[in-house]
């Protein structure tokens, strides 16, 4: 069952890599509202959901607000009658005997549920429906708490000459100036990608790819740092886009070998996002300058 449900996910967005669609990338203006949350609890969705929700969003839900059934029947509402509803997916540590040392052991045991999005449902209260208000921002300026965010993870990162890329044998990002880029989304997404492939260094998250996926290690560290960037200009209600179409059949292909890799993915991608969340964390008056 385990092995069928990383199939049938990988299946799923395989099926969207395969038409030339990017889950995570939007050729129009969301106004900021990308980050797929639970309505009730207003706790964001990580990993593998991310993805899945942004397909579901493809059905013309305007708010990426989702519940199960019986949260909306808890919020005075109700899903509507013929609805189906998003499977979303999460790991549950199961406790067992290693059969060589008899020891207790502890596995990951991956299990699905489903839920609903608001517009799906009925007489939810507003809060629910509506959560915080969304600011529409001017693309044409900076963003300043973006800017603390990348100042205080304590990236070195060299901004106004040459191509976007990090340097591993150096240690620092290397970004184009802001005004070379189309717009703001654009050039935060770019310093974002960026930031994800600096924390895989030895030094931060040592992700290392190689070993478990060989020949895709490349094209999966480009997946995760495409990841990461979707994830943060979600979160900073930037509208996501993609710079990295040019690796959208070693993707493929990738999953195809592996079902495993697009979880794999996903997770080290929310991970890194994690990680830099905690870094600026650590810093709070910056970020309040």
């Amino acid at each position: 069952m385990r092995n069928d449900l990383y199939q049938t996910v990988t299946d799923r967005i395989v099926a969207q890599l395969e038409t030339g669609c990017l889950p995570w990338a939007k050729e129009w203006s969301t106004g900021g509202s990308g980050v797929p949350m639970n309505a009730v609890t207003e706790r964001p969705y990580s990993g593998i959901n991310v993805l899945l929700f942004w397909i579901a969003s493809q059905d013309g839900y305007a708010k990426a607000r989702y519940l199960t059934f019986k949260q909306a029947l808890e919020a005075g509402g109700n899903v509507r009658k013929g609805e189906h509803g998003t499977k979303v997916y999460y790991f549950k540590q199961l406790t067992v005997k290693d059969r060589s040392t008899g020891d207790d052991k502890t596995i990951p045991m991956l299990r699905e549920y489903t839920v609903f999005n608001v517009a799906q449902c009925e007489n939810l209260p507003e809060r629910v429906v509506n959560g915080k208000a969304t600011t529409i921002k001017n693309l044409d300026e900076r963003e300043a708490d973006a800017d603390a965010f990348v100042k205080t993870t304590g990236a070195d990162v060299r901004e106004g000459a040459g191509v976007p890329a990090y340097i591993p044998s150096k240690d620092f990002i290397s970004m184009p100036p802001f005004a070379s880029f189309k717009d703001r989304p654009a050039f935060y997404a770019t310093a974002f990608h960026e930031l994800t492939h600096w924390t895989g260094a030895k030094a931060r998250l040592d992700r290392d790819l190689s070993t478990r996926y060989a020949e895709h290690a490349y094209a999966l560290e480009e997946l995760v740092a495409e990841l990461g960037a979707a994830f943060l200009s979600a979160e900073f209600g930037f509208d996501v886009v993609s710079r990295s179409a040019a690796y959208l059949k070693s993707w493929i292909k990738a999953c195809r070998d592996n079902p495993r890799a697009i979880f794999t993915a996903a997770s080290k991608a929310s991970k890194a996002a994690e990680y830099l969340r905690g870094l600026a964390l650590a810093e709070p008056q910056q970020i309040a300058a």
